[in-house]
């Protein structure tokens, strides 16, 4: 008949952290309850309408206390909180890993605490539901010694065979997940070096398309240069003529040495555009190659992206079974938590019910 009430009551909020008392000597320092960080969870009984914090370390109770609507949790620091338990005679600390599970803890007390008010407004008889073990001990004898007769390794083979399953779901997928790395390493290495090969090519056409550009403008600017000094040419060959035509009414030979370097300046500067004009089209040719050399590239480029994203489907498959796989694993971890959550409790409580029988014998 115990299982049968320990079963009213479920877990409603569990924290992990670890659990001080203060030193009933002193009543400054605290002492540690435990030597790395436990699971404090909440417990609701739906039938006496009570609810507990418990905190189990092995088979020992670290905390049993009955939450009443006189208790304050007080935060000390940003990770650290307390509360007094007067039924025990001492307070409890617990110290968090981080200020949110605080806060989380902290807002669950004050969420109980009223809770626990408004049911000690409905009936107060309600309040000495901590006496109940000692009052239900002797109906429970019997029970008690078939269920402690039995062994109590069969209450957690199945929590320990799903663990064994969940290990070797750990290794399949640790491989898994190397497979996916050295396939997605593989494909982004060859990526890369198409996409730098690639860029390369696309900054060389980039330069030649602009070096292009401006020999055109050039080109056309020179031509019109170039028709400009023929016809200034044409112009001054035949004010020369026309001087010496005139005989002594010309110029002065001073003014036919300036046109005649004119003239010479300007042929000149002819020669070296017409030398301009051959190097710009002998680039244009190069750049024609490299506008071969880069349609090749692309076409490189697209096949590897189709590659790429062959395999991309393929990781997406494999991520989808891995997730899968993974909230399998999750589920699982949640219930073997929880079935060694409860048979911590049952374990405490039949140890509690032991002692207490122990207690009715001597008397």
């Amino acid at each position: 008949m115990f299982p049968h009430h320990r079963e009213r009551e479920q877990p409603i909020f569990s924290a992990r952290a670890h659990v001080f008392q203060i030193d009933p000597n002193t009543k400054r320092n605290w002492i540690p309850a435990s030597k790395h960080a436990v699971t404090v969870s909440f417990f609701y009984d739906a039938n006496r309408n009570v609810y507990r914090i418990i905190s189990v370390g092995g088979t020992k109770a670290i905390i049993n206390c009955t939450v009443t609507p006189s208790m304050t949790f007080t935060k000390t620091s940003q990770k650290f909180g307390q509360w007094a338990d007067s039924r025990a005679n001492t307070v409890y600390g617990l110290g968090f890993a981080t200020e949110q599970q605080l806060h989380q803890f902290a807002e669950k007390f004050k969420e109980v605490k009223d809770a626990a008010r408004l049911a000690r407004e409905k009936s107060q008889d309600k309040e000495l539901a901590n006496t109940a073990l000692t009052i239900a001990a002797p109906q429970f004898s019997q029970d008690l010694s078939d269920e402690l007769q039995s062994p109590p390794v069969m209450c957690v083979n199945g929590p320990e065979d799903k663990l064994f399953r969940s290990q070797s779901a750990d290794i399949t997928l640790s491989s898994e997940k190397e497979r996916i790395k050295k396939m997605l390493s593989e494909g982004s290495i060859c990526e890369m070096n198409l996409e730098a090969e690639l860029f390369t090519l696309q900054d060389s056409n980039s330069k030649l398309v602009a070096a292009l550009h401006e020999a055109n403008a050039n080109v056309e600017q020179w031509k019109k240069q170039l028709l400009a000094y023929q016809e200034e040419t044409e112009r001054l060959r035949e004010q020369v003529v026309e001087l010496e035509a005139h005989g002594g009414h010309g110029p002065s030979d001073l003014l036919k040495d300036e046109l005649t370097q004119s003239l010479e300046e300007l042929e000149a500067l002819l020669k070296a555009k017409d030398e301009e004009i051959h190097i710009l089209q002998s680039k244009k040719a190069e750049y024609h190659e490299m506008e071969h050399d880069r349609d090749e590239a692309m076409h490189r480029l697209r096949e590897m992206e189709m590659r790429n994203s062959d395999l991309e489907r393929r990781i997406q498959n494999t991520e989808q079974n891995l997730s899968n796989s993974l909230e399998e694993r999750d589920r699982m971890d949640s219930e073997i938590q929880r079935a060694i959550e409860i048979l911590d409790i049952k374990i405490f409580d039949l140890n509690d019910l032991r002692q207490s029988l122990v207690k009715l014998i001597d008397k």
